[in-house]
């Protein structure tokens, strides 16, 4: 990359810093697991200070929350196709695809295996909580369209949509087949319905 692309870039040294250590969180956390990581190593992967990192997200939980939040938005992100079949089927299908990756099955077993630590649970809620805040909108738009019931629980539709992946990924080692995500959506909106 040249000099003048690495200098028009947005962001500029704070934006790609800030991306280093996230990428370095989530090798290390694919790697070793949550409770084998600490800021020492993630900055020492990353090529940065520890005292960069202490100052700009506190705590190790608040790193592992921002840099599982932040792939999450770039790789799963929200479909809005205009259908909420489509969007829940392109939902669950984006996901599946995530889970068969070793980074994703990885991720997925840090997140679901926190231990005792009330810090890193508390991420872990964080985290979760986020993930439907900003999914809810496909049942909101869903319900705005008239394709659901206004008092449609949306946390239940959405976890009835990836729990089966996740179980699948996590506890099985089952690969999801290519048709089973809009089984899934098909199943949870005949359900609600």
């Amino acid at each position: 990359m040249s000099q003048a692309a690495v200098r028009s870039r947005p962001g500029g040294r704070s934006a790609r810093v800030r991306q280093s250590v996230l990428d370095a969180t989530l090798t290390l956390l694919a790697e070793r697991g949550l409770d084998r990581v600490t800021v020492a190593d993630i900055a020492e992967c990353a090529g940065v200070h520890e005292t960069s990192i202490r100052r700009r997200w506190r705590t190790r939980e608040n790193l592992i929350y921002d840099a599982l939040l932040n792939y999450s938005e770039l790789h799963l992100p929200i479909p809005d196709t205009g259908s909420l079949r489509e969007d829940l089927a392109a939902f669950a299908s984006e996901l599946a695809t995530y889970l068969t990756t070793p980074l994703g099955r990885a991720l997925l077993y840090a997140i679901a295996t926190t231990g005792e630590d009330p810090a890193l649970a508390d991420a872990r809620t964080a985290f979760w909580q986020t993930r439907y805040d900003l999914a809810s909108t496909m049942i909101e738009r869903g319900v705005a369209r008239g394709e659901l019931p206004a008092n449609v629980d949306s946390r239940l539709a959405l976890e009835a949509l990836i729990a089966p992946l996740n179980f699948r990924a996590l506890l099985t080692g089952e690969l999801p087949d290519g048709d089973l995500p809009r089984r899934l959506a098909d199943l949870v909106l005949d359900g609600i319905s």
